[in-house]
């Protein structure tokens, strides 16, 4: 059942447009997540949503009726909201702010009665807040007192909540305490919630769809999946992201990665294959990518920041297991890039049993006449965890003609010198 509509909604702040032709949906039992950069119109959204501003065009409706047709008690009754922060100067207790949310059940001159009473303290208990019921507001702790105002709201028993960024400026534990606080009511309740979120997992975790708000319009609307997406996250925030399956929850985790810089120059004709892991390779690869280099990478284990990182900037990779050894397949295929590549750049990386067979492959890779560069900017003896054997392979490497850099910065230098010597 649909209880909130908004149908080709247009806002203005004066003679400045801040929401363009704003359209959705929510069904009761759902939890609807609102995100966007600051600006993008969500808390003007809500202010639509909620009557305090006017839309210049279109309708939102709560349960079939024009909300700017409805008297405001009515609408309080069927549509709560829960504001970022509330200021408080009084010095309400807990119960006293729960009871507000019956107002708009009262007549003008009526108190709350015992009816009252035991709606606000079902709220309480629901919140897990009724122990609190004697104590002041301002006396509470940032959690406590935002699972008060969600209290109050339910007092009021909306069918549509509102909720402006619910988990602001609370802990982990807290945040996951109105969160799975919110889906349980939205399920048991059958409420409509429409919420904003800055949070992109907390989102893709408990959202069931979502909106995508840039600069006052719908950039992406739908599954948690179809919104959350590298790129439209990407063109809307304007910072490099991955997007991966929790292998645990099953919901989306967004990991950001950092501000998208300018684009990369335009394309080389070397092909270069980087021998990294452990986050070492990163920089390296981001630095390859802007630079035009055609670049493969391997042997990378899944879940490895830097397989992350060729996944971001779709660097063909061989991949293993999460915290597999290399396999003699992959190692193999490996091998094969490197026949592929003009030049084998080797990270900063640290060697175990796992993955001593990419030293390995460094070391072919010279015996097979190819351009090798090091980035040994830690001395191999405190990366080697494999009782001297990489250490002993490394001096191979050095003493067979590998080049030898401080760090990854140094390597485009590098490359410009073996480019020439490798191009007729």
């Amino acid at each position: 059942m649909v209880l909130l509509k908004v149908c080709g909604v247009d806002c203005y702040y004066g003679s400045v447009k801040v929401l363009e032709n704003v359209s959705f949906s929510v069904d009761s039992g759902e939890l609807v997540g609102l995100l966007g950069p600051n600006g993008s119109g969500k808390t003007t959204l809500l202010r639509a949503i909620s009557r305090t501003l006017k839309p210049k065009v279109g309708t939102v409706l709560l349960n079939e009726a024009d909300i700017f047709s409805m008297k405001s008690s009515e609408v309080a009754k069927r549509l709560a909201v829960v504001p970022q922060s509330a200021s408080l100067e009084f010095e309400f207790t807990a119960l006293d702010l729960v009871l507000m949310g019956r107002h708009p059940h009262m007549g003008r001159f009526e108190r709350e009665d015992q009816t009252d009473l035991e709606i606000a303290k079902e709220a309480m208990m629901l919140t897990n807040t009724w122990h609190l019921a004697e104590k002041p507001i301002n006396e509470l702790s940032g959690g406590e007192r935002q699972l008060v105002m969600i209290a109050r709201a339910l007092a009021q028993r909306p069918k549509v909540l509102l909720l402006d960024e619910p988990t602001s400026h609370l802990d982990i534990n807290n945040q996951i305490g109105i969160m799975d606080l919110l889906k349980k009511i939205c399920l048991e309740k059958n409420i409509a919630a429409l919420a904003v979120f800055h949070d992109f997992n907390l989102a893709a975790r408990y959202c069931d769809s979502l909106i995508l708000l840039h600069k006052g319009k719908i950039f992406a609307i739908g599954k948690v999946e179809e919104v959350l997406t590298e790129e439209n996250l990407q063109k809307v925030f304007n910072v490099e992201v991955i997007v991966r399956r929790h292998p645990i929850t099953n919901s989306l985790y967004i990991v950001p990665v950092s501000p998208l810089q300018e684009t990369k120059t335009s394309p080389k004709n070397l092909r270069i294959h980087v021998i990294c892991g452990g986050g070492t390779g990163t920089p390296l690869l981001k630095l390859l990518y802007r630079n035009g280099y055609y670049i493969t990478a391997g042997v990378l284990n899944l879940l490895d920041s830097d397989y992350e990182e060729c996944m971001l900037l779709k660097i063909p990779t061989v991949s293993e297991a999460p915290f597999s050894p290399i396999t003699e397949e992959n190692h193999e295929k490996n091998l094969r890039m490197i026949d592929q590549a003009d030049i084998v750049i080797l990270s900063n990386v640290c060697f175990g049993k796992g993955n001593i067979k990419n030293l390995e492959a460094a070391l072919y890779a010279v015996e097979k006449g190819k351009k090798v560069a090091v980035v040994d900017e830690t001395p191999i003896h405190q990366r080697d965890f494999t009782g001297g054997i990489a250490e002993k392979l490394y001096a191979m490497l050095k003493e067979r003609g590998a080049i030898v850099v401080k760090n990854c910065y140094e390597i485009p230098t590098i490359l410009e010198k073996l480019e020439n010597m490798i191009q007729p």
